[in-house]
Formats: structure tokens, C-alpha cells, sequence
């Protein structure tokens, strides 16, 4: 098939397999940027959303970026590749870019595995190049089994995260060319002994994900779907629905935007309504909403939980994807719903103080300062 499965290098033998898997089909690198609005005006598409551009669209952002800065024209950025995740800095030493593995699902099994010491795997392919090396050291050093990631030749996928001043994220994902897993790449023995499947919707993936969600059902895994974009919503709602009504999508995160697309043209769409549409057909039904918190369906309960940390964010990259982090660790631990929500809001209020998808060592004792604050349980992998 191409593809060479990558030797696990954690410390988890290879007999026991993860708690949560997570499917990425293609591995990412996030080029993260924080910008002002000039330069989000020259980016085609709408501001805050997330939408696929060709490899010379990309470098062309990337190029854009390297030379303004905060409105601030920059001489040549220095990279500092001696730690990971990357970093560019500009000659005063300003961070102005920060290169990591990316991914929504990177991001929540990176987030379990190294944030809440939850057994943590990935499906997925890296391309035989420098980005897709950087994603597989990126990941491992957090403890994300990579046993069934798989090298194969061609490029990694890469995505510019552009950071305005209020700490909103427009992303403009490359993966036309990058190698991905197949449908018929997918195998039982990925799946067999763990729990929870993680997928993010996205029409160039659908028939992975069909194949992924049939397999996981036939080995008895609950399956956790996110969907992923308003624009991704909006263009291709058809097949989204289609796997929300099959019944196999146990548990559903959407943000505010997602849920007011997916009922958008009915009469009163708002985020309760799409949470009672989202309810009917998955166990778990979530709908994030910013600084106003969450709401929250399981059966006949229904909660609504504040959000936790600064109203202000730095960068609100993996917000949403570090919520469902705490939100599955709430799960796994046989939380409540209400403690669910708010170990959520815990792990997205502590990604949103920094740049990046990825919470840094101060932001974790922030959160777990947090839980213990609200009587949440800590894990036990705090230093």
C-alpha cells in the first residue's frame, strides 16, 4: 500500500493498545502567525474560518507573513530548530511564528495524552519529508502512540493558523498533495482493544471516515465526531447528516457557527436548537460557545457550563479541540455531564493563553489549578 507503519517509541508496549484513538488522515504542520487585519484582508475567504488553499496559495501566506508582522515590517526571521516545537523569531527576538504538529485531532490526543496522562494513539500518514518528521517528534515527545502512523512517500500537509489581535484564528489548510491514509489502509488490528475513536468531519476524508467508523462499531468503540468548520458545514451538509443519522456518532462537538450552519434556512436556528437536533442522534451532544461557555445534552439532562480563564484570548487555535481533550478525560474518568463540561473549559481556557495548539508546561499548572479549585479530579501525571 505504500505506506511503512512507524515503530512505536513510547514507553507503552505494543501489546496494549491506546485507551483513545484518534483518525487523522493526513498529518499536519500548523504554521501558527500572529497578524493584524491588513494582511487578513489580503487572505482570500472569510475571516475566522477555515478553508483549503493550493501549495502556492500557502507559501504565498506564509511569504506574506515572514514581512508583516503585527503591522510591523521585519527584517530576515531567525529559526531556532534546537526545540520542539519550532519557533521563528524575529532579530529583537519577538516570537512571530510557531511551527508544531496541527490537526484538530492532534491536537485533542496530544491534549489527553500529555495534559491527562490518558493513553493516546493516531491513524494516520506523514510525508518522508522534514514537516512530516517534525510531526512525528512533536507528537511522541507528548507520549501519542504513532504504532499505527504510517510513512509514506510524498509531503506532509501544512495549514497557516493567522492570529488577529483579538486572538481569533483564520486557517487556510494545504492537503491536496499530502500522502493520507486509505480507506483500504485501515485495519482491525488498528482498532481492536481501545474505546474511543476520534474523527473530525471533512468531505475529502468521508470515505476513510465511513471506513474507520465500521470497523471501530464492529470492535465496540464509541465514536466522538467534531465538525471541524462553518464553511465545511455550509458547503457540504448533505454527507454530515448522513453520518449524524446513521446512529454511530455517539458523542458531537460543534462550535457556535457550526450549529447555526448546520439548521441554517429553518426557523430558529440558534445553538439550543441544533443542540436538541445534534441530541436526537448521538448519545453526547456539545456545542461550544466562545467566551460564553457550553451547552451540553446526555439523555434527558441538559446543562450549560461558564467558560474558565481570561475572556480575552491570546490565540484561540484548539480551543474547541483541547475542550473535547477534558471533556473525553471527564468521560474516561465516569465524570458527570456538568464535570464533564467544566474539565472541558478547564483544558480550552488553558490553550488559549499562549500561541499554538498545544499547551505549554505553565498552562497545564494553570488548568490543574483550576480543576482542583472547582473539586474536578486532577491527574495523577502533574509535576
Amino acid at each position: 500500500m505504500g505506506a511503512e507503519p512507524f515503530l512505536n517509541n513510547n514507553n507503552n508496549e505494543a501489546t496494549a493498545p491506546p485507551l483513545v484513538l484518534g483518525l487523522q488522515p493526513a498529518a499536519l504542520i500548523d504554521y501558527v502567525a500572529r497578524v493584524d487585519w491588513s494582511l487578513l484582508d489580503q487572505v482570500p475567504g472569510d475571516r475566522g474560518g477555515s478553508l483549503p488553499v493550493a501549495i502556492d496559495e500557502l507559501e504565498l501566506i506564509l511569504s506574506r507573513v515572514k514581512t508583516h508582522v503585527n503591522g510591523s515590517p521585519k527584517e530576515q526571521l531567525v529559526i531556532k530548530s534546537d526545540v520542539k516545537p519550532h519557533f521563528q523569531m524575529s532579530p529583537d527576538g519577538q516570537l512571530v511564528m510557531k511551527m508544531l504538529a496541527g490537526g484538530s485531532i492532534a491536537n485533542t490526543v496530544r491534549g489527553l495524552s500529555a495534559g491527562f496522562g490518558v493513553s493516546c494513539g493516531i491513524i494516520g500518514a506523514y510525508g518522508d519529508n522534514e514537516q512530516g518528521q517534525l510531526f512525528v517528534s512533536n507528537m511522541s515527545s507528548n507520549g501519542v502512540n504513532l504504532s499505527r502512523l504510517r510513512m509514506k512517500n510524498g509531503p506532509t500537509g501544512q495549514c497557516v493558523c493567522l492570529v488577529d489581535d483579538l486572538g481569533n484564528r483564520t486557517m487556510r489548510p494545504c492537503l491536496s498533495n499530502a500522502v493520507k491514509v486509505q480507506a483500504d489502509d485501515l485495519t482491525r488490528d488498528d482498532f481492536k482493544g481501545s474505546k474511543w475513536l476520534l474523527l473530525r468531519y471533512g468531505i475529502f476524508n468521508v470515505e476513510v471516515i465511513q471506513a474507520a467508523i465500521k470497523i471501530a462499531k464492529q470492535e465496540g468503540l464509541f465514536v466522538s465526531m467534531d465538525l471541524a468548520s462553518f464553511e465545511m458545514v455550509r458547503n457540504f451538509k448533505k454527507p454530515l447528516l448522513e453520518l449524524l443519522e446513521s446512529g454511530d456518532i455517539d458523542l458531537c462537538f460543534a462550535n457556535e457557527d457550526e450549529a447555526t450552519e448546520l439548521l441554517r434556512g429553518e426557523q430558529n436556528a440558534n445553538p439550543e436548537v441544533a443542540l436538541e437536533f445534534l441530541a436526537k442522534h448521538c448519545q453526547w451532544a456539545v456545542v461550544t460557545l466562545g467566551p460564553n461557555g457550553c451547552i451540553a445534552k446526555h439523555g434527558k439532562e441538559i446543562v450549560q457550563v461558564p467558560a474558565i480563564g481570561e475572556s480575552k484570548a491570546i490565540d484561540a487555535t484548539g480551543a474547541g479541540d483541547l475542550f473535547a481533550s477534558g471533556f473525553i478525560y471527564g468521560l474516561v474518568k465516569g465524570l458527570s455531564l456538568e464535570e464533564c463540561c467544566k474539565v472541558g473549559s478547564c483544558s480550552g481556557g488553558s490553550v488559549i493563553r499562549s500561541l499554538g495548539g498545544e499547551v505549554t508546561p505553565e498552562n497545564l499548572q494553570w488548568m490543574y489549578k483550576q480543576m482542583q479549585t472547582k473539586g474536578l479530579p486532577v491527574p495523577d501525571i502533574r509535576k
